[in-house]
């Protein structure tokens, strides 16, 4: 398996993958891709303003045929065409420069199409608001069918992510399959929490982990003795770091291990691996709430999971891309050597035999999201 590389840098290749493994479809993005691929030649951050006018314009046609579907009583062909264009918006968001004209409104525009799509779709979805010490967590709650209390899984953003891209990577529907549940947040620096908040990066993660289990327990939906935490991308430093200081969680899961944040930001100091998003530091600086370089490192020595894996004990799963370009697999190994008092580990590395080589298998989600449903499907105990 391989990443879909249709413009010459790796970043701009990502958020193309992100977008075909969450729903886009292939005619609609060459016709977004087509016109500016000779602006991506420039490099990662050049020509994003360009990037964002291409695919919004594909959002306004979709907009306006899910119009004509609405008006004709067809709201499921509305949402499905909505579902796309409040994606392809939050692709376009995520490639812009923390405030770059039109962003703001494009995120508020983007959070919008989504509801209006998850109403007239009547989308197993709800969107609730976690309270915090400062501020809200808002997430999406999916709720598994059938009668009576369900395990959930708490499932959190990495650096660039938001919980309407956690729900298209398909997780939550996988779960559901399984009798699962699914709480999508957007934790402090990511999503609404930053953007409409200013709620920046705590790398302490069990302190919002933990009013996310507090809510859970408050529902009848939910049993409370079964609730599960993974995350994505740097979700691999978030998920582990809340499973061992949160006693509450009976399993837990990382799709791409983050063992050592920290230290991989010294290697794209020196432009070693690939940078997630453009303007990666102007990116960080914000999600952190930090100044400058030195204020960022600062805040981010926290971001590193050396003794803390030994404080889990309860079944934990590491999985990896063997072909990850951001986040070395090295860091997988890490994790996975020092769960030594977990009573269950495992470690399970993609390799190209079935795909999701990429990091977070932005080359094919499907092996992951699979792997990581029927861990939880295990561990969490199977129902229906």
């Amino acid at each position: 398996m391989s990443l879909f590389e249709y413009f010459p840098n790796y970043i701009w290749n990502l958020s193309v993958a992100i977008a075909l493994e969450s729903g886009g479809r292939i005619g609609e993005i060459i016709d977004m891709c087509q016109p500016i691929r000779d602006a991506a030649a420039a490099g990662g951050d050049a020509g994003t303003p360009q990037f964002m006018a291409r695919w919004v314009e594909m959002a306004d046609r979709l907009t306006g045929l899910a119009d004509e579907d609405e008006q004709l009583g067809r709201g499921i062909s509305a949402s499905n065409k909505l579902e796309r264009a409040a994606l392809y918006l939050f692709v376009a968001e995520r490639m812009q420069g923390h405030g770059s004209p039109g962003r703001a409104a494009i995120y508020a525009r983007a959070l919008a199409t989504f509801e209006r799509s998850t109403v007239l779709g009547k989308m197993g979805r709800e969107r609730v608001e976690i309270s915090l010490a400062s501020g809200t967590m808002p997430a999406l709650f999916t709720r598994a069918p059938g009668d009576g209390p369900k395990p959930t899984v708490v499932y959190c953003n990495g650096l660039d992510s938001c919980k309407e891209l956690l729900y298209w990577s398909g997780l939550p529907e996988a779960l559901a399959r399984r009798g699962i549940s699914t709480l999508c947040v957007d934790q402090p620096g990511s999503g609404e929490a930053l953007r409409l908040q200013g709620l920046p990066v705590d790398p302490h993660s069990e302190s919002w982990a933990s009013k996310a289990v507090d809510w859970l327990e408050a529902r009848a939906d939910v049993d409370a003795t079964r609730i599960g935490m993974t995350g994505i991308s740097l979700g691999g430093h978030f998920a582990p770091r809340a499973v061992a200081y949160e006693p509450r969680f009976a399993s837990g899961a990382v799709w791409g291990a983050n063992h050592n944040w920290r230290e991989v930001q010294d290697k794209r100091i020196r432009k070693e691996g690939e940078n997630p998003i453009p303007h990666y530091w102007a990116h960080v600086f914000w999600a952190f709430g930090a100044s400058d370089m030195d204020d960022f490192l600062a805040k981010s020595a926290e971001m590193g999971l050396d003794g803390h894996m030994s404080r889990i004990e309860v079944p934990f799963l590491v999985t990896h891309g063997a072909k990850d370009r951001q986040i070395s697999v090295d860091y997988a190994h890490q994790s996975f050597d020092q769960l030594v008092n977990s009573r269950r580990r495992e470690l399970r590395i993609f390799t190209e035999r079935e795909g999701g080589v990429e990091h977070v298998g932005a080359d094919n989600m499907a092996f992951g999201r699979d792997y990581i449903a029927d861990w939880f499907a295990d561990t969490l105990g199977r129902v229906g």
